[in-house]
């Protein structure tokens, strides 16, 4: 009598695959900053700049300090963070802290982090102010009401803008949903995620003064951390070694940005900053060789 032949016998069929779960694109606090502010980010946005002041705190041996330590030390350590980090803000929160701290407590020590929105001629559209836990949210709210002005241009921080207590965000311009945001962008979401000091989000490429055999560029971002720089281009680029030598065309480039090393399957650039504050301020001048145009 034969056996195992019945109708019931699976044993030859492959194993079920585990469902997979749909992405949803809401805020997640817990994420890397750069990851955690993509569903808030509106699909129109050209730009994204994004510090993390925590993961500065961190790298500098300050992880404590805090509004509350004495001001010299405070002003100690700004003076030092943009000497020595990549920085793509240095604070939104810094012109008015005198206020902030005289009138609701607050100063740019409770922030964690913070994003910038710009449009493709490079108008800012919009922020994102993430602040540390245990900050008085309830202050935050009433430094909104009170619509402090800097004193460049009389601008307005805070009075247009939303404050989201249980999240422990201020908000302005941000994405009406997260189904409307860059975080509905798998290839955005893939280039982020990384710890670093400070994070550029790029769509489309740079017309850059170089030559070169280059593939088209839709996105792209540069994550600045401690020394390291890694640039992302997507997956997959056959030109990865031609983008990253591009920077030897540059001097100011090459001052700031060390060697090279390129990954095609990864779509990875990684360079050593020889000096992380003028790395940071090519990003924010638009001179990155290898972002360039074909």
């Amino acid at each position: 009598m034969l056996g195992g032949c019945g109708d019931d016998d699976t044993s030859f069929l492959p194993p079920a695959e585990e469902p997979v779960e749909a992405y949803t694109p809401a805020f997640d606090g817990s994420l890397e900053p750069a990851a955690a502010v993509l569903p808030l980010v509106p699909e129109d946005v050209h730009s994204v700049r994004v510090t993390d002041f925590e993961q500065v705190r961190l790298q500098m041996g300050l992880p404590d300090l805090t509004t509350e330590d004495k001001r010299k030390d405070r002003d100690a350590f700004w003076a030092r963070a943009e000497a020595e980090r990549p920085l793509l803000s240095t604070g939104m929160l810094r012109p008015i802290e005198p206020k902030l701290k005289q009138q609701f407590g607050l100063s740019q020590m409770d922030v964690d982090w913070e994003a910038h929105f710009y449009d493709d001629s490079g108008t800012e559209t919009g922020f994102v102010l993430a602040f540390r836990d245990g900050t008085d949210m309830g202050a935050v709210q009433r430094a909104a009401e009170a619509e402090l002005t800097l004193d460049v241009g009389a601008a307005i921080l805070f009075g247009d803008a939303e404050v989201d207590t249980e999240r422990g965000l201020v908000t302005s311009g941000i994405a009406p949903d997260g189904e409307e945001s860059w975080a509905v962008d798998a290839e955005a979401r893939a280039l982020v995620g990384l710890p670093a000091n400070a994070t550029y989000l790029s769509r489309g490429c740079l017309d850059e003064p170089v030559t070169g055999d280059l593939d088209e560029l839709d996105l792209y971002s540069v994550q600045l951390e401690g020394t390291l720089a890694t640039a992302r281009l997507g997956e997959e680029r056959s030109d990865l070694f031609t983008r990253m030598r591009l920077g030897e065309q540059v001097p100011e480039f090459a001052a700031a940005y060390d060697g090279g090393v390129a990954d095609p399957i990864t779509g990875r650039i990684g360079y050593v900053m020889t000096d992380p504050a003028a790395a940071a301020a090519l990003v924010l001048a638009g001179n990155l060789p290898f972002a360039a145009c074909p």
